[in-house]
């Protein structure tokens, strides 16, 4: 007679229902995380969508023929979140015509990044530190969803415009040419956009980490922190401070000199695209732009003033100052908001962090936003008519372009976060004694 052993089928029993628990565990925190990630993404395309449609019915868009608005509002998004939108127009067989747009609705994109960021850090808040696994998953998740997103967002995102006699001068131009309606529209770079979209949602991941003074980090990179997570995040005020700002002196000009619609469509819409750049203005920093054609910007009177012309203008401090001397204001405040950033670095770093390492450091951080600045408020938009062939006809295009003098900005970015990191260090010294005094020794 065979006996049964009965106590190792109960330990096979056993060992199955905990190879089953652990398989349920772990396929509810990947559902989990699914969700989170879905829940960011779809939150940043909402909150980019719902400024992007505010911005453009201050503008006057809600009016557009054949209810473009819609389409138009997906190229805006797209152009927000990284992606490129292309230009095309058609004046009828003898005419021909080139529109290129580059451009970046920053209004649009900080509101998404934003929320984005904030919802991507939330699953990980209250960890010590972040398994690399884990995060890199959560990263690709994030990334995976957001360009599908993306894509569904850019398929929308195109729209031809007929032009009839009466309309514009292209109108009657293309009925005494060609006697067919003259053209223009748009439509999203599909590959272009999917390439820059994702390089934008990896760089919103990567300054997240960086800037978030209690988001994990793994384990390897922990030792870091001190160097890297003071200076980004005081950086990172900095450029909001500076929004909040512009915030602030649009809507007071919006109450008080009229257009109100016009500005709120500025703001909602392009407001970092201003502000940032009298960043660096302020500093020292300049752009190099030109505007020709029979149509306004958006931006400041004096701004305008400065960018027409024959010749390509610099714009700096001096060059709007000639214009308006109320420019000069633009020295003191940058001085005394990157003195303040200086002291918030030095207060947020550890105790044995050095003045030379402080200065180093806030150097570094200041440079890479500038660079960052100077890449994405870039504007470079041309329209251009050509009849028979030969050249523009006159009036009948236009172009504006603003670029930044990299080099000058940049360096002067590194020289001013240096100086503001060393005088940071040496004013955030009593704040830091008054601190330690407060807290209590261990013992």
């Amino acid at each position: 007679m065979c006996v049964l052993p009965v106590v190792p089928a109960s330990r096979g029993c056993h060992g199955e229902r905990v190879i089953r628990s652990s398989a349920g565990t772990s396929a509810r925190t990947s559902t989990r995380a699914w969700r989170d990630a879905l829940v960011a993404a779809l939150a940043g395309f909402v909150v980019m969508t719902a400024v992007a449609a505010a911005g453009l019915a201050c503008a006057g868009a809600g009016d557009l023929p054949e209810g473009a608005f819609p389409r138009v509002l997906a190229a805006v998004v797209v152009m927000a979140a990284g992606g490129a939108v292309e230009g095309s127009a058609d004046a009828g067989p003898l005419a021909g015509a080139d529109v290129s747009l580059s451009v970046m609705p920053l209004s649009v994109s900080l509101a998404g990044a934003l929320t984005t960021g904030f919802l991507f850090l939330r699953p990980l808040r209250g960890r010590a530190v972040a398994v690399p696994r884990e995060l890199a998953l959560r990263a690709a998740r994030l990334t995976v969803l957001w360009l599908l997103l993306l894509l569904a967002t850019a398929l929308l995102a195109r729209q031809d415009f007929g032009l009839f006699p009466g309309d514009s001068p292209l109108g009657d131009l293309g009925e005494l040419l060609g006697g067919s309606a003259p053209t223009v529209g748009f439509r999203a770079d599909l590959p272009a956009t999917l390439l820059f979209g994702l390089l934008w949602i990896l760089g919103l991941l990567l300054i997240t980490l960086l800037v978030s003074r209690r988001a994990p980090l793994p384990a390897s990179l922990v030792r870091f922190h001190a160097a890297v997570r003071p200076a980004a995040h005081a950086g990172a005020v900095l450029l909001v401070a500076y929004v909040g700002l512009g915030l602030i002196v649009g809507l007071v000009t919006a109450a008080a000199r009229g257009h109100a619609a016009r500005t709120l469509a500025v703001l909602l819409l392009g407001l970092p695209n201003l502000a940032w750049p009298a960043l660096t203005v302020g500093f020292g920093g300049a752009w190099q732009g030109r505007v020709e054609g029979p149509f306004g910007l958006p931006v400041p009177q004096v701004l305008d003033e400065v960018l027409r012309g024959s010749e390509p203008s610099t714009v700096d401090v001096a060059s709007l100052a000639e214009h308006d001397p109320r420019a000069w204001w633009l020295v003191p405040v940058a001085a005394v908001l990157l003195l303040a950033t200086g002291v918030l670095a030095a207060v947020r770093s550890p105790a044995h962090v050095r003045p030379w390492q402080h200065a180093l450091h806030l150097a570094v951080a200041l440079a890479l936003a500038t660079l960052t600045v100077c890449l994405l408020a870039r504007v470079e938009v041309r329209f251009g008519l050509s009849l028979l062939g030969i050249g523009d006809a006159a009036g009948l295009g236009g172009s504006a372009e603003l670029t930044p003098q990299l080099w000058r900005t940049t360096g002067l970015a590194l020289l001013w976060g240096a100086v503001a990191g060393l005088l940071g260090d040496l004013l955030s010294r009593p704040l830091r004694r008054r601190r330690a005094a407060r807290t209590p020794s261990s013992p």
